[in-house]
């Protein structure tokens, strides 16, 4: 799992751009700090696959081989098509102490804060591929409610692109 983010300390600066009425550099500064998170969560993996993990230590990928995602392994994301549940973040940031160790946190609807935040999982195996998680039928809802130890109807909240009645 991961946590990072680009965003700490950025929000007074937007609200002098917006105070400004310059809505370009706000944008821009939101912007960056997004690309900047992501970047951070990319070059986290490329460590994973290096170093902490080691499973391709000599890997020496191009510019357009990582863009094409040539590497082995996967960061998939809660909140995503793969993962759509974005409250399994609460255990994201449960189990990484994200506030106290990246200075983020969750809103009540999950959104991450500072926005320019990136967090999700890594796995390793080499057939891990992206998939989109198609329609939850009723017993797969009331399933995954009881695992999750919640109700059918906080788990219809959480999923609800899935959900075809």
């Amino acid at each position: 799992m991961f946590a990072v983010t680009a965003g700490i300390g950025i929000e007074k600066k937007i609200e002098e751009f917006e105070a400004a009425h310059d809505d370009y550099r706000s944008i821009l500064l939101k912007a960056l700090a997004d690309r900047l998170a992501e970047a951070f969560a990319e070059h986290l993996h490329q460590r994973v696959r290096r170093e902490f993990w080691g499973y391709s230590q000599d890997e020496s990928l191009g510019s357009e081989e990582l863009i094409r995602e040539r590497y082995r392994g996967i960061r998939p994301a809660p909140g995503y098509p793969a993962c759509p549940d974005h409250s399994e973040k609460e255990k994201v940031f449960r189990l990484l102490d994200a506030p106290a160790n990246a200075g983020m946190e969750l809103t009540s609807g999950f959104a991450m804060l500072p926005a320019a935040s990136v967090s999700g999982y890594y796995f390793a195996h080499p057939q891990a591929d992206y998939f989109v998680l198609g329609p939850v039928l009723a017993d797969q809802l009331e399933d995954y409610a009881r695992r999750k130890d919640c109700s059918v109807d906080e788990v219809r909240l959480s999923l609800p692109a899935n959900l075809h009645d």
